[in-house]
């Protein structure tokens, strides 16, 4: 089974043509093994995506979780996709998501990184909530960018990411569960966050994570509708625009493998 690794600021992802998959396979244990950081190649998540035999430029894509888990979409996840798109000569990009369909425009070519901005939509169910974890309210900011997002704008700690940010991900009041980011804003044109990313864990990067920082920081933290987010593995550009958010950033072909235990799935 042929698979292509590719990342954007850490956060990686294996690409999985449909043809490719096994008969009758399970997903779910399939995106487990191969996502395995030791028994496997190792990723974020496994992304399957289908194309018309004529074209590169149309593709659409399903994603799952390091944990076998679906994932409505990944903003970084889905630059990976347009990355190989690009490497196989594609010059438009528009790929259909479980959150709708996504147009990217490339701006950048250097080497196997590309730099894209995407098209994300716009925002849904912007609200500030009160959380209870354990006995201590949490005032939180949660949203829709194609999936859940749940930000708390003030300390950005490694201790917090590991206790209250977990915590918050599978948190009764998310039944399907949520990717939680705190987030803190540094300046009105920077935001730094930590993410916990749902059925991952933390994650070096996240677009839609950027995406949904960045708004909650807009709508409740004094920052401009112009944003660099700063994580871990590196910046994005969020820009919240009249016809919705745009993200900016880079993704990098790394690896092409050969997964010679497909018989297994």
């Amino acid at each position: 089974m042929h698979l292509i690794k590719s990342h954007a600021f850490g956060n990686d992802f294996l690409l999985l043509d449909e043809r490719e998959l096994p008969l009758q396979a399970d997903e779910a244990s399939l995106a487990r093994a191969v996502c395995d950081r030791h028994r496997g190649i190792g990723a974020d998540g496994l992304l399957v995506f289908s194309r018309a035999p004529e074209t590169w430029s149309r593709a659409s894509m399903r994603l799952l979780n390091a944990d076998g888990s679906r994932s409505e979409i990944s903003g970084n996840g889905l630059r990976c996709l347009a990355a190989w798109m690009a490497a196989q000569g594609a010059a438009t990009f528009h790929i259909d998501t479980e959150a709708g369909p996504k147009r990217l425009e490339l701006l950048e070519r250097e080497g196997a990184r590309f730099t894209f901005t995407a098209a994300m939509g716009q925002p849904e169910a912007v609200r500030q909530e009160t959380i209870a974890v354990g006995a201590v309210p949490v005032e939180v900011v949660t949203l829709r960018v194609g999936n859940p997002q749940c930000v708390v704008l003030g300390d950005v700690t490694v201790e917090r990411l590991h206790g209250l940010a977990a915590s918050l991900a599978v948190h009764p009041h998310f039944p399907a569960g949520t990717n939680v980011e705190l987030a803190a804003v540094e300046s009105p044109d920077r935001v730094r966050i930590l993410i916990w990313e749902r059925g991952v864990g933390p994650t070096e990067a996240s677009g839609t994570g950027a995406c949904g920082a960045a708004v909650a920081a807009m709508a409740y933290g004094g920052a401009n509708r112009d944003v660099q987010v700063h994580a871990p593995g590196g910046t994005q550009r969020v820009e919240w625009r009249d016809d919705g958010l745009y993200l900016t950033g880079w993704a990098e072909v790394i690896a092409d493998a050969h997964w010679l235990a497909a018989e297994r799935f």
